[in-house]
C-alpha cells in the first residue's frame, strides 16, 4: 500500500496532472485572461498626460504653522490652473490644450492634445483657506495654507 492510496483526494491513475498546464487549454485560457487583467485595477483613475506619462504627483506636508501642498503639472502655466479652498477641501483644476499646425512643401501637419486634472485634497481642521498662497515654478504648483493659531 502506498501513501497516495490513503489520501482520498490523491491523484488517481489517468487523471490529468494539475501541475502540467501546458497541455490543458482551460489553464492556458485562464493564464492568458489573468495576464490581460493583471494590472487593470491599478490603472483605474490614473490620469494620462498627453505630454508626459503617469498621474499628477503630489506631496502634502504639515509644518508647525502651515500645510504645504506641491503638485507636479508639467507643461502647464499658472493661467491654466484654478485653486480653491472650500469646507476643508483644497481643489486644484487644470486644463491644457496644445495645438500645432505646420505646412511645408509636400506635407501638412496638424497635432492636437488635451489634458485636464481635477484633484481634491482633504485638509485638517484649523486651516485658514482665506490666507492661502500659491506659486508656480518649473512645472510645480506649491500651495501654502497657514493654520489658525488655535490649530498650531
Amino acid at each position: 500500500m502506498q501513501i497516495k492510496d490513503l489520501i482520498p483526494w490523491a491523484r488517481k491513475d489517468g487523471a490529468p496532472d494539475a501541475k502540467s498546464s501546458e497541455d490543458n487549454p482551460m489553464a492556458t485560457l485562464q493564464r492568458e485572461m489573468n495576464h490581460v487583467f493583471e494590472n487593470f485595477w491599478n490603472r483605474v483613475g490614473q490620469f494620462e498626460w498627453p505630454w508626459g506619462s503617469g498621474e499628477a504627483k503630489s506631496d502634502v506636508v504639515e509644518t508647525d504653522n502651515a500645510i504645504e501642498v506641491s503638485i507636479e503639472l508639467p507643461g502647464m502655466e499658472m493661467k491654466d490652473i484654478e485653486v480653491t479652498v472650500n469646507d476643508d477641501m483644497l481643489t486644484v483644476k487644470g486644463e491644457k490644450k496644445i495645438e500645432r499646425q505646420e505646412e511645408k512643401k509636400g506635407y501638412y501637419l496638424s497635432e492636437r492634445s488635451y489634458g485636464a486634472i481635477y484633484r481634491t485634497i482633504p485638509l485638517p481642521p484649523g486651516v485658514d483657506g482665506e490666507k492661502a498662497q500659491a506659486s508656480f515654478r518649473n512645472g510645480v504648483l506649491t500651495i501654502k495654507l497657514p493654520q489658525t493659531p488655535e490649530a498650531q
